[in-house]
């Protein structure tokens, strides 16, 4: 027989000789997929004997839905439920869900939290939506828009009541998840109330649920099996009645799990094959759920499979899809192999074959179910899906887009390419290709847009990993190539996928006006884009001739690379060809956004010499002026260097650029209060201008002529703000000569119901900044203060604050600052205007005056108004010292954690404000006070309050005074171990931190444990992160109080003790006495080319980031040229064969040439380095070819084959001399596997049937066949039909034992006979 490898490709059947019935097909759309088994109405021609009697079910019956248990499958996959009746059954499992373990709880609050995060995410789009199209309507005309603004802002409304609503919930909901789930002491008697578990009379008694039966407590585990493996020794009864015992037995296992490592299975194994037997699908699948729940380890495993368990879920899963209760809970029973240690090498190869055959068959419900095991088996087992034949299935799955998890393939896909050992398994290595051939050609898939997107994320998922972009450079990068190309394809859909992959590898985030933009609106005028304030993003802090380390970001290295490779492979060029070809408006604009932004990443990611030539466009400067040109193409060339030219302006504008994302993700917008509105577009009026122009400018605000605040021209209220009204003529003036200072300080007075009463929506946030500044500027003159003092704003306010001041006096029915008003009116942004207030002494004056600090320490006592207290300290200012900082002490200590976070997160701006030019002044007292309170919440009793202390410190000790004064703090790190490690390791930046950690003997004890184990466990940081960072949805944090600074370190560098000992001379003394360093470089020398060993290859991966981490800092790169160690580096990026290896290479390389010194050694080398405007590297390098890096050197070598995992413990022998028609039916079988022979093998088995029935009788016949199925792949229907030809009871006499395998007593008498189920001698006596 030829090898299997061999003749796997040639075993497919013809598609038509096997297609299942119409009533089968149509029985599959309504029928579904469930954990809970409910018997149907009939047993199907195909079923097996339980007993002699009639097993026709009963109402009322069915097996437990279970959350979990072991080998179940995700619930998300694409899965129908079957038609229930009216009078459908309902589940015999009467406990409560508290029976489910903890790690189904876990699953099930998982699934709520991710529900709730889907329902948020949807929520912000729809308010992002809102408020956009409000903006648009105030642009119009009052009376036109008016009833459309009235329902935009409802919708507004909803959506903003609702995230609040489902934030709460989510909060509550991961608050349970976090609790403790200890069962209380009556758990076993409500367990027992009305359990099947106990005979009739007990059960009978405990029917009322209130009643409290003392027995159920002291009831044994162990007497509660033996009654049920007694009463399923009961033969004649109903299917319901076994289901329901069987789902007795599983809450019994689910209860007391370690009663599965006591079981007799020699009397419950007999029990499960007599219902594995049954003619009840039901009852067979209720035999495969409680086996599935009595494996506890591989020994077990093994005792399952004795029992011929592999024969019998063959022949479950070749069923037609009626069956689909049993062949669910068959492929459940295989997956839970893979959940034990070592489980999956007790899979049989005929099994996993069949598991292939179901992937093969599309039309199959359980496919999806059935890719997902093969893939969980590539992952513990490559080399088995390898001989079952299991690329195939897995492979077409990429290539269709069928499956909805295909990026869960790619990461197989991947993990198995890294390696040279496993990458011999694949057959062709270009598996991973199969994703791209719907992208390249849109018309396989016509009309399957869903399957477009699935085949765009499987791409995506391949471009964002070390061995995708490897195997990609295959050929010169020729799949790349192909997929630029299909940027020409006629298809809209595919072209505007590439367009977004392309946006999503590069990492590129496009502007908030991308959207009108696209729709063809002008940008200097739609939503006032010219004037829109630019993406909160931090400038960049420094320490004196350093660089911060947590600003070295991978992502933007690796992004760097890939958009090498892709301007290697055309991609300028495919954008401008686009752009010139394009018939669709949309698709036009799209592009040019694009390759401005690409041109402006090549800017700031590439080297010079790279980037200077892509910059000029020069295929489009030179055409217009050839002689060959037409004038249409240089009118089309012209347009486009005037489009790209115009988006720059734009980006330029709103300060948005394709570095926005990764340059600081610290980045913290400041609140509404201390914010002003940034517009570089125009000039602010002056000051100084006379009497007559500052006249006609209040005319033509419309506020003196007008009390109408939606005709008001608010943006020119806000130039006079900050230009005029700052001179006290002017001011004086529009105070007394004019009703303008009337009427905008009226519109902010409570009691006038305009600004209070305004919606809380986007567009309004200016009235809120706008009367901030308003403030301001009048705080400026003494002109200024004496009106705010005589004005009746702050009082009234004063006075709503005191409603919800319970010491007051006053009360409301309905309070100015209500959870609703604040929620959805502008009435919370009256907090911002006293935030106002308080940044001026003056100001301060006019709080106390009011009395309005002590309601501040009232409203921090009510602990039903969390809002409130969050608005009121994220809107104050607590520059100047006052009972302002007092009150936010008392918030960091005594409020509720999200409280304390809030807090310990506002003295971020204030711990990292800018030096002081002048050394020591109030600023950095200011600077100085945030950080004794950030020190004080190290010492919280709550770790997340601290976690963020921490970090804020970390950003804080980004400039060397404010580091030497955290360390004069001296804080104690001790109790937060690896949280405050990174802080510690911070302290060594200077000599003064350095003294420090050396008295304390910090040093040589962390030295020592990073040399002996530290440094692998930050190889898996960093991998862990990168590989969150790059995936397409990153995992979410599990609070989302946590989520800004979750993200914050996704991609990053973590602080590595080695980097930080270097930055001063007595940690390099320190290190160069160590020896460490040297023993680093000696293991990356002696191993670089270590290729199989893990715990070897890691090491050295640590070796090669200290070594990186040495070399990026200015005093470490002596290092770098004792060693010679930049050599080795540099040939583990250009020659080591495992993948992962040669991408941490390449980001060593990045972090060398952040040094000087780095810089030059890589370029004696031939790398070059991306530099800034002055010369100081970027941390991204490139070598001389892209070529040379991306070379991967495979030997060939013939594929493994996997020893043989017999179903059978002994295969008979073949005897075709003494019955050749025996051989013949086996010929005929492995002819089904050729679509050529197949319609003539099945009319001779059919003949030879009618000739000689009784061969069919024969289990060596079977066991044979069995054999066959294991070495070949046979598509479903052929398994199915060759299966149905043999007698029930064949099954029977192999799995019982039962009959003679010997011919001739088969030929002279049939094995007809069909013992009785005594059971008796099989019972287990109750302890």
């Amino acid at each position: 027989m030829a090898p299997p490898t061999n003749l796997a490709a040639s075993t497919t059947p013809t598609p038509t000789a096997f297609r299942p019935s119409r009533s089968g097909s149509n029985e599959e759309q309504l029928h579904g997929v469930r954990d809970g088994l409910f018997p149907s109405s009939k047993a199907g021609k195909d079923a097996r004997s339980l007993s002699n009697a009639s097993m026709f079910g009963a109402r009322g019956a069915s097996l437990a839905n279970s959350m979990a248990p072991p080998g179940s499958f995700s619930s998300n996959l694409k899965s129908t439920n079957g038609p229930r009746h009216v009078g459908s059954r309902p589940e015999l499992a009467t406990f409560p869900s508290r029976e489910d373990t903890p790690s189904d709880e876990a699953g099930t609050t998982e699934k709520r939290q991710a529900e709730f995060r889907d329902a948020i995410n949807k929520e912000m789009k729809i308010k992002t939506g809102s408020e956009n199209l409000l903006e648009a309507l105030l642009s119009k005309s009052s009376k036109q828009s008016k009833d459309q603004r009235i329902k935009v802002e409802n919708e507004l409304n909803s959506s903003s009541r609702k995230i609040v609503e489902l934030k709460s919930q989510l909060e509550d909901e991961i608050e349970r998840s976090r609790r403790p789930t200890t069962p209380n002491q009556n758990r076993l008697s409500q367990l027992f109330r009305g359990s099947p578990l106990r005979p009739p009379s007990r059960v009978d008694s405990t029917t009322d649920l209130e009643h409290f039966d003392p027995d159920a407590d002291t009831e044994s585990p162990t007497f509660v099996l033996a009654e049920i493996l007694q009463a399923l020794e009961v033969e004649g009864m109903q299917p319901d009645y076994y289901v329901s015992r069987a789902n007795g037995l599983v809450d019994l296992f689910k209860r007391h799990p370690t009663l599965k490592y006591d079981l007799a299975w020699s009397i419950f194994g007999l029990r499960v094959q007599t219902m594995l037997l049954s003619d009840s699908r039901e009852v067979v699948a209720a035999g495969y759920r409680v086996t599935r729940h009595a494996i506890a380890d591989r020994q077990s495993l093994q005792t399952v499979r004795n029992l011929h368990t592999d024969s019998l879920v063959i022949l479950s899963l070749v069923k037609e899809s009626k069956a689909t209760i049993e062949r669910e809970q068959a492929l459940k029973f295989i997956r839970a192999f893979l959940d034990v240690k070592d489980g999956v090498c007790e899979l049989s190869k005929g099994v996993v074959r069949t598991v292939v055959s179901v992937a093969e068959h599309h039309e199959d419900r359980l496919r999806n179910i059935a890719i997902l095991t093969l893939t969980e088996i590539l992952l513990k087992d490559p080399a088995l899906i390898s001989a079952a034949g299991g690329f195939a299935p897995l492979t077409d799955a990429l290539g269709d887009g069928s499956y909805p998890a295909s990026e869960s393939v790619v990461s197989a896909f991947l993990y198995l390419t890294d390696y040279p050992q496993s990458r011999k398994l694949l057959s062709t290595g270009r598996e991973l290709e199969a994703a791209f051939a719907p992208l390249t050609d849109p018309l396989t898939v016509n009309g399957h847009d869903e399957r477009l997107k699935v085949n765009a994320r499987s791409v995506a998922s391949i471009l964002n990993s070390w061995p995708g972009l490897f195997i990609l450079a295959k050929d010169g990068f020729s799949t790349l190539r192909s997929l630029l190309l299909s940027l020409f394809h006629p298809s809209q859909l595919a072209r505007d996928l590439v367009l977004d992959l392309l946006f999503d590898v590069l990492h590129i985030k496009p502007p908030s006006w991308t959207s009108s933009f696209l729709a063809g609106r002008r940008l200097t005028t739609y939503g006032r884009v010219a004037n829109l304030k630019a993406d909160p993003v931090d400038h960049q802090s420094s320490i004196e001739n350093e660089d911060d380390a947590s600003r070295v970001n991978l992502i933007d290295q690796y992004t760097a690379l890939v958009l090498a490779v892709l301007v290697h492979c055309g991609l300028i060029r495919a954008l401008q060809d686009l752009i010139e070809e394009a018939l669709d408006p949309s698709l036009k604009r799209k592009s040019t956004l694009l390759l401005g932004e690409v041109l402006k990443l090549a800017d700031c990611s590439l080297p010079s010499a790279m980037s200077s030539i892509l910059q000029p466009l020069p295929t489009l400067m030179i055409a217009p002026f050839q002689d060959d040109c037409f004038e249409d193409d240089e009118a089309i060339q012209s347009n486009m260097i005037y489009q790209i030219d115009r988006v720059n302006r734009t980006l330029h504008k709103t300060g948005a650029t394709a570095r926005t994302v990764f340059h600081h993700p610290n980045g913290r917008p400041d609140s509404i209060g201390t914010s002003k509105p940034h517009d570089s577009g125009k000039a602010k009026l002056s000051a100084d201008m006379d009497e007559i122009q500052f006249r006609s400018l209040l005319i033509e605000t419309q506020v003196v002529s007008s009390a109408n605040y939606l005709k008001w021209k608010w943006d020119l209220i806000l130039d006079i703000i900050e230009g005029p009204l700052l001179n006290p003529k002017r001011l004086e003036e529009a105070i007394k000569g004019t009703k303008f200072m009337k009427r905008l300080i009226g519109f902010y007075r409570p009691f006038k119901y305009r600004f209070c009463e305004a919606r809380n929506t986007k567009p309004n946030q200016r009235y809120a900044r706008i009367g901030c500044a308003l403030i301001k500027s009048l705080l400026q003159t003494p002109e200024g203060v004496q009106h705010l003092a005589e004005s009746k704003l702050f009082r009234q306010v004063a006075e709503c604050i005191a409603q919800i001041d319970r010491t007051s006096g006053l009360t409301s029915n309905s309070p100015m600052f209500s959870p609703e008003r604040v929620s959805e009116t502008m009435t919370g942004s009256y907090f911002n205007l006293l935030g106002a207030l308080s940044s001026d002494p003056q100001g301060l004056v006019l709080l106390f005056r009011w009395r309005v600090i002590n309601m501040f320490y009232h409203i921090m006592d009510l602990e039903d108004r969390g809002d409130l207290v969050r608005i009121l300290l994220t809107s104050m200012d607590y520059t100047i010292d006052s009972h302002l900082r007092v009150m936010l002490s008392k918030a960091l200590t005594s409020c509720p954690k999200a409280i304390r976070i809030c807090a310990t997160n506002l003295l971020r701006k204030y711990a990292t404000r800018e030096l002081p030019a002048n050394g020591h002044t109030a600023g950095s007292d200011v600077a100085y006070w945030a950080i004794r309170l950030l020190v004080t919440q190290l010492y919280d009793p709550d770790v997340e309050v601290s976690e963020v202390a921490v970090q804020v410190l970390q950003e804080a000790c980004n400039r060397k005074q404010y580091l030497e004064y955290v360390v004069k703090c001296r804080p104690a790190l001790d109790h937060l171990g690896e949280i405050g490690a990174p802080l510690l390791l911070r302290f060594l930046s200077t000599s003064l931190g350095y003294r420090y950690l050396d008295g304390l003997d910090y040093i040589t004890q962390e030295m020592d444990d990073w040399f002996l184990g530290r440094n692998e466990k930050y190889v898996t940081i960093v991998e862990a992160s990168l590989s969150r960072a790059l995936s397409h949805e990153s995992e979410r944090p599990k609070s989302m109080i946590d989520e800004p600074l979750q993200r914050q370190q996704l991609g990053l560098v973590p602080p590595h003790f080695y980097r930080e000992l270097t930055r001063t001379k007595e940690g390099c003394q320190l290190l160069k006495g160590s020896g460490h360093f040297e023993a680093f470089a000696s293991t990356i020398q002696d191993f670089w080319s270590e290729d199989e060993d893990a715990e070897t290859i890691l090491k050295v991966k640590a070796c090669l980031w200290a070594v990186g981490n040495v070399g990026s800092m200015e005093l470490g790169a002596p290092f770098l040229e004792d060693t010679n160690v930049v050599d080795w580096i540099i040939r583990i990026a250009k020659q080591s064969e495992v993948m992962t290896m040669r991408g941490t290479a390449y980001f060593v390389l990045g972090l060398i040439s952040r040094s000087i010194r780095g810089m030059e050694i890589l370029a004696e080398h031939g790398w070059d380095a991306a530099t800034d405007q002055n010369g100081l590297s970027l941390g991204y390098c490139l070598p001389p070819t892209l070529e040379s890096l991306f070379s991967l050197h495979t030997a060939t070598t013939d594929r493994q084959v996997l020893p043989m995992r017999n179903m059978l413990k002994d295969m008979p022998p073949p005897r075709d001399e003494d019955d050749p028609v025996e051989a013949r039916v086996i010929s005929l079988v492995i002819d089904l596997g050729n679509t050529v022979l197949t319609k003539r093998a099945i009319g001779e088995l059919h003949s030879i049937k009618i000739k000689r029935p009784e061969l069919f009788k024969s289990t060596a016949l079977f066991h044979r066949i069995m054999y066959i199925f294991e070495c070949h792949n046979f598509r479903l229907p052929v398994m199915r039909f060759v299966i149905d030809m043999f007698e029930k009871d064949v099954m029977r006499q192999i799995v019982l034992e039962e009959g003679s395998d010997d011919d001739d007593e088969a030929e002279s008498q049939p094995m007809t006979a069909k013992p009785p189920l005594t059971a008796k001698p099989f019972m287990r006596s109750p302890k």
